[in-house]
C-alpha cells in the first residue's frame, strides 16, 4: 500500500519526522511489524540487526616483553532492544560498514591492555581466559554504541623468529615425543603382538584347514577305494557263491551218485548176500532137519532091532545063570525075583547099548550102527555080575547064586 512500510526480520525500521521517539530520540524504531509512513512528511531508513564479523590481527607485547602477533576473530550485532538501536543508528546508520572497523579496533585496543598484563605462558596455555577478560573490559564500550559481542576467538599466537614459544614448548613437545614414541612402541608392541595372534590363528586355522582336508582326503580315499573295491569284491563274492552253490550242486550229485550206486550195486549186493545168507540157512536148517530126521530114523531102527534081540539078551543072560549053583531061599517068590532080576538086567543093558549106539551115532551119522550082543553082554557090568565063582545076588536075604 502507498505509504506503508514493513522491515525485514532482521532489520529496524527507523522513522524520523513528526514525533519524536522513545527517550527523547530523534526518531522512532519499528522491528517486526509494518507502519504506515507518510511520504515527503516521514523519512525512513532500515539498520541491520544480522550478525557482522570483524577481524583483528594486532602486535601485541607480553608482560615479559616478548611481542607477540595475535589474531582473533570478533562475531558481533546491534543489540535487540530500543536504546541499543538507537545508539548505533545515530553512530552507524549513514555507513554501518564502519561497526565492524569500529569493532575491530575497540578490541585491539582491549586485547593490546590484557596481553600486556600476562605472560607468554599464561596467553598461550589459556587463552580462553584471555578472550573472556578481552570481552569483559569492552562489554560497557561496546554498549555504548548499541553493539553486543557473541564470540571473540584467538585464532593464532605467534611470536615470529623469537623462538620463545618453540622453546616453551620444546619440554613439552620432548616429553609428547617421548609419550608418542612410547606410544608408538606400544602401538607397534601391540602391532606385533596382533600380527602374531594373527599369524598364530592364521597357522591354526590353516592347520585345522589342513586336518580337515586331510581328514575329507581321507574320507574320498576310503569312499574311493571302496568303490574300487567294491566292484572285485562283489565279483569275489559272486564267484564264492557260484562256488558254493558248484560245490553244493557237487556234493547232491556225488549223494545222488552214491545213492544210484548204492542202488544199483550196494542194495543188489545186500540183497544177493542176504539171500545167500537165507539159503545157507535154510540149506543148514534142511541138513539139520535131514541129520536129526536120519538119527531118529536110526534110532527107530535101534530100538526095533533092541526090541527084536531083547528076548536073545535075557536068553543070554540066562545062559550065563546055567552053571551056576542058585539057591532059593523063599520059595515061588525067591524064584520070582530072580527072573524079575533077569529081566531087570536086560533093561540095563539095552539102555546102555541105547547110549552108546546114539553116542556113535553123534560122533559118525553116514550110516546106521552095528551091534555085537555078545560085546554088550561081555562088557556090561551095570546089570549083571560074573556068576562063576562065590557071587551072589540078594535082595533081603532071599536069594543067593553060586
Amino acid at each position: 500500500m502507498f505509504g506503508y512500510r514493513v522491515p525485514a526480520p532482521d532489520e529496524a525500521m527507523l522513522i524520523s519526522g513528526g514525533r519524536r521517539g522513545l527517550g527523547g530520540a530523534p526518531f522512532r524504531v519499528v522491528t517486526g511489524h509494518g507502519k504506515f509512513v507518510l511520504p515527503i512528511f516521514r523519512k525512513t531508513r532500515f539498520l541491520t540487526l544480522s550478525m557482522c564479523e570483524a577481524e583483528v590481527t594486532e602486535t601485541c607485547v607480553t608482560k615479559q616483553g616478548i611481542a607477540l602477533h595475535v589474531r582473533a576473530v570478533i562475531a558481533f550485532k546491534v543489540g535487540n532492544d530500543n536504546e541499543s538501536i538507537v545508539n548505533a543508528g545515530q553512530r552507524f546508520l549513514s555507513d554501518q560498514d564502519q561497526m565492524s572497523v569500529l569493532t575491530g579496533r575497540i578490541f585491539a585496543g582491549h586485547l593490546r591492555s590484557i596481553i600486556g598484563s600476562m605472560t607468554v605462558e599464561e596467553i598461550v596455555t589459556e587463552r580462553q581466559k584471555l578472550a573472556a577478560e578481552v570481552l569483559e573490559t569492552s562489554k560497557t564500550e561496546m554498549a555504548k554504541i548499541g553493539l553486543i559481542v557473541d564470540s571473540l576467538q584467538i585464532q593464532s599466537i605467534d611470536d615470529g623468529d623469537v623462538g620463545y614459544i618453540d622453546a616453551m614448548s620444546a619440554p613439552h613437545k620432548a616429553a609428547i615425543q617421548r609419550a608418542a614414541q612410547v606410544a608408538q612402541a606400544q602401538a607397534t608392541q601391540a602391532s606385533v603382538e596382533a600380527e602374531q595372534v594373527a599369524a598364530r590363528n592364521q597357522a591354526e586355522y590353516a592347520r585345522q584347514t589342513a586336518v580337515v582336508k586331510a581328514e575329507y582326503s581321507a574320507e574320498i580315499d576310503r569312499a574311493q577305494a571302496q568303490a574300487a573295491q567294491a566292484g572285485p569284491l562283489a565279483q569275489a563274492h559272486a564267484q564264492q557263491e557260484v562256488l558254493l552253490a558248484q560245490t553244493e550242486l557237487a556234493q547232491r550229485a556225488a549223494e545222488l551218485r552214491q545213492q544210484q550206486l548204492v542202488a544199483e550195486i550196494v542194495k543188489p549186493a545186500q540183497a544177493e548176500a542176504e539171500r545167500i545168507k537165507v539159503l545157507a540157512i535154510a540149506e543148514a536148517e534142511r541138513m539139520k532137519i535131514q541129520a536129526e530126521a536120519a538119527a531118529s530114523y536110526d534110532r527107530v531102527a535101534l530100538d526095533r532091532m533092541l526090541i527084536d534081540q531083547l528076548p536073545l539078551i535075557v536068553k543070554e543072560a540066562a545062559g550065563g545063570l546055567a552053571g551056576a549053583n542058585v539057591n532059593v531061599l523063599n520059595g515061588a517068590d525067591g524064584l520070582g525075583e530072580i527072573a524079575a532080576g533077569l529081566v531087570g538086567q536086560g533093561l540095563t543093558i539095552l539102555d546102555s547099548v541105547r547110549q552108546n549106539l546114539g553116542g556113535s551115532g553123534d560122533r559118525d551119522s553116514k550110516g546106521p550102527a552095528q551091534l555085537s550082543l555078545p560085546g554088550l553082554l561081555s562088557g556090561s557090568g551095570s546089570g549083571a555080575r560074573s556068576g562063576s565063582g562065590d557071587g551072589a545076588a540078594k535082595r533081603d536075604g532071599s536069594v543067593d547064586i553060586d
